[in-house]
């Protein structure tokens, strides 16, 4: 299938891409290029891939559609810091109106899918022990988690008449390299820290969050892009596995396996933003497109360790800032 890829240059699209022309299909990349395009560097002679140059908060999409079959729709302001640094409206143009104006694009064009990245921060904190699934409320702690919904509440919306088939993905908290690592995410952000600074300060030590591998997720995406319509149109699915889920302390003690003599420091300080503390069940996805996990959050840090060892990501470090501000996803 023909794939349109927006904010394809990031830490998901980068790697969802070789993915997808690994796998035969054709692949168009959407993107600013807010970090540069050497995450796309690898597949730009490669026959079934192209790139175009566009900022979707001034431009349509449309241009570019061509004879897609689906839009993987990645472009976001990503996380509380990032939202509340930018500010509501322009968070709000980012998260919502972008994705409001990409799908009617898509669906005006004919493209028969449209598969969003959402969030599992959409549950904030739960009520009670159980795991949140799909059905559980949503309680946004933060304008990231507020402007996810929305897009979420349109997309559910369109879902009930359009022919272009909505399909909404909360991802769990990710980690692992891509051609686009970011450092800004607990694991990875983790080990950089034990490697470069041998001291780790916690907040929130026994908050429990859910993990997945950067690489699974284009794994899901492209399942949910193959499966049937009836199957998958219309639907919520959060990614991820129970095997994943863990607490600040658990993620701490396998770094501290991998990366001995790391001084660690717990601080208890709260503070407002996108407060998590959740186990998430992720049987529907499971069930519904057999899809688990291939990479464990112990052989991240082994992988991130790894590739900040060896040299394979570049300067980290030199990057922390701009990742902190506005992430593509």
């Amino acid at each position: 299938m023909h794939v349109l890829i927006t904010g394809g240059a990031g830490y998901i699209g980068s790697l969802l891409t070789g993915k997808l022309l690994y796998d035969g299909h054709r692949v168009t990349i959407v993107d600013k290029l807010m970090f540069g395009g050497d995450a796309l560097l690898a597949y730009m002679n490669h026959p079934n891939f192209q790139f175009r140059y566009a900022d979707l908060t001034e431009t349509r999409v449309t241009p570019f559609i061509g004879d897609a079959d689906a839009v993987v729709h990645l472009p976001a302001i990503v996380g509380f810091p990032a939202c509340q640094s930018v500010g509501r409206g322009v968070a709000w143009r980012y998260n919502v109106e972008v994705t409001q104006e990409v799908f009617a694009d898509a669906e005006a064009a004919g493209v028969k899918r449209f598969v969003f990245a959402s969030t599992y921060s959409n549950y904030g904190i739960a009520e009670t022990d159980d795991m949140v699934t799909e059905k559980s409320a949503l309680r946004p702690q933060s304008l990231y988690a507020e402007t996810k919904i929305a897009s979420e509440e349109f997309l559910l919306e369109q879902a009930q008449t359009s022919h272009c088939v909505p399909v909404l993905l909360r991802f769990a908290t990710l980690f692992g390299i891509s051609p686009r690592t970011r450092f800004d995410l607990i694991v990875n952000q983790f080990v950089l820290e034990a490697l470069t600074q041998r001291k780790l300060i916690i907040y929130q030590r026994g908050y429990a969050r859910s993990f997945v591998h950067v690489y699974d997720i284009t794994r899901a995406i492209e399942m949910v892009l193959e499966a049937s319509q009836d199957v998958v149109g219309g639907e919520i699915f959060n990614v991820g596995s129970e095997d994943g889920n863990y607490t600040k302390d658990q993620i701490v003690a396998l770094v501290q396996k991998h990366i001995p003599s790391v001084e660690v420091q717990y601080k208890d300080l709260s503070f407002g933003g996108d407060m998590r503390d959740i186990r998430v069940s992720f049987e529907k996805i499971r069930t519904m497109l057999g899809f688990t996990p291939t990479i464990s959050v112990e052989d991240g840090v082994i992988e991130v360790r790894d590739a900040i060892q060896t040299g394979l990501v570049g300067n980290p470090l030199a990057d922390r800032h701009r990742n902190a501000r506005f992430i593509v996803q």
